[in-house]
């Protein structure tokens, strides 16, 4: 009989292991202490691939930390006793009076079901310890998923740990005492220069999509709307006598709802060349009414789909000759490089795009004008004046 450690785990908190037995069945094993002795358990089979028998590693985990948590003196218990996946319940109901977006409970929903309610089973939120926290973060590396995603989801236990010490269902929250894996941020940004842009609206493909497509990618590089906010845009939303966009809804998942953040409810000056092409829209359009969609669906008058949109923007991509890799959004990242380019500043620019923090904006920085930087580092070292004159000419070899 063969054994192979699962996965890394933080000391004193036990281990999981994998044994193949003479016939080949592989099953999980746990090895902890209790109460001064060593303790070895069978937990279960090992679910193989294309199988729906046995546990997967976050079931086998779950059942460990069970195991475990029977062997512990119990804590003191306040109000009612829950578990992550009760928790879960109340806490979604909580973020909903709150007013919070579809995409919010979404994500709760998704990561309890997936990660926290499987690996912490019927485990008490008082019994959670940061002990337990490492290891699930250790099982989540194992399983292959990046630390962005990890730290979202431990913080959406986070969030829901301290929802349960506020109405008195916990007495603790382990979350912060954890160390959480680093985020490698990339400060790429892609974009399409103005000369691509007409490239990409003249290589539109002909269809019933053709004129919409055209003024929807010539109104998002130009406006730098997000993607939900143009598919929520109605007529009323612009301004034509004060040449504004005004942007007041989104279209996440299939719902409409207010924009990404309170700056997101704001307007965005119109460019003629904006106006122009919205006005030749509205009067094809057979959607014409004030609450009608500016971008409805030719035929139904309903939201366009954001994977249709994509796909079609693809396809004028590469009939333009360009990397048709690009996502819809660095069309707003056009706008934002195009607006710092000329110096507007990065105030302004972060009140047109809605970012909620100015760092976000501070990305299009680098793209901003500095014709003077060489004039001031040969200011600085005195070329061209009496100043730093003792610095001598560096000699080429």
């Amino acid at each position: 009989m063969s054994t192979t450690q699962a996965n890394r785990r933080s000391y004193g908190s036990g281990s999981l292991y994998i044994r193949t037995d003479r016939n080949g069945r592989e099953s999980w094993y746990g090895h902890f202490r209790s109460n001064g002795r060593q303790v070895k358990r069978r937990i279960g089979d090992r679910r193989t691939t294309g199988t729906r028998d046995g546990l997967t590693r976050a079931m086998a985990e779950a059942e460990l930390r069970r195991l475990i948590g029977e062997t512990r003196p119990a804590g003191p218990r306040v109000g009612v006793v829950l578990t992550v996946a009760e928790l879960d319940e109340r806490y979604r109901d909580y973020l909903t009076k709150r007013g919070r977006k579809p995409a919010t409970l979404r994500a709760v929903e998704s990561g309890t079901r997936v990660w926290l309610a499987p690996f912490f089973g019927d485990r008490s939120l008082g019994s959670i310890t940061p002990e337990d926290l490492a290891d699930l973060i250790a099982t989540m590396e194992a399983d292959g998923l990046g630390a962005k995603s990890i730290r979202n989801y431990i913080g959406i236990l986070g969030g829901m740990l301290a929802f349960a010490q506020r109405q008195r269902w916990a007495t603790s929250n382990p979350v912060p005492m954890v160390e959480l894996p680093d985020v490698a941020r990339s400060e790429e940004i892609r974009f399409l220069t103005p000369d691509e842009i007409e490239k990409v609206v003249a290589a539109v493909p002909a269809g019933p999509y053709q004129a919409l497509d055209q003024t929807l990618i010539l109104v998002a590089a130009m406006t730098g709307l997000r993607a939900g906010e143009l598919v929520a845009l109605r007529w009323r939303d612009v301004d034509w006598i004060a040449a504004r966009i005004r942007v007041r809804q989104n279209y996440v998942l299939g719902q409409y709802g207010t924009p990404k953040s309170k700056r997101s409810t704001r307007s965005v000056p119109m460019a003629d060349a904006v106006g122009a092409a919205l006005d030749v829209h509205y009067k094809q359009s057979r959607w014409q009414q004030d609450d009608d969609l500016v971008f409805a669906h030719p035929d139904t008058g309903e939201p366009l789909s954001k994977h249709q949109n994509l796909r079609r923007f693809r396809a004028a991509l590469k009939a333009a000759g360009l990397d048709d890799t690009h996502r819809f959004h660095d069309l707003r990242h056009t706008f934002g490089t195009q607006m710092a380019v000329v110096g507007t500043p990065m105030r302004t620019l972060q009140e047109w795009m809605g970012h909620r923090d100015l760092a976000t904006t501070q990305r299009y920085a680098d793209y901003a004008p500095s014709g003077r930087d060489a004039e001031l580092i040969g200011a600085a070292f005195g070329r061209g004046s009496n100043r730093g004159s003792n610095l001598r000419e560096p000699q080429l070899t």
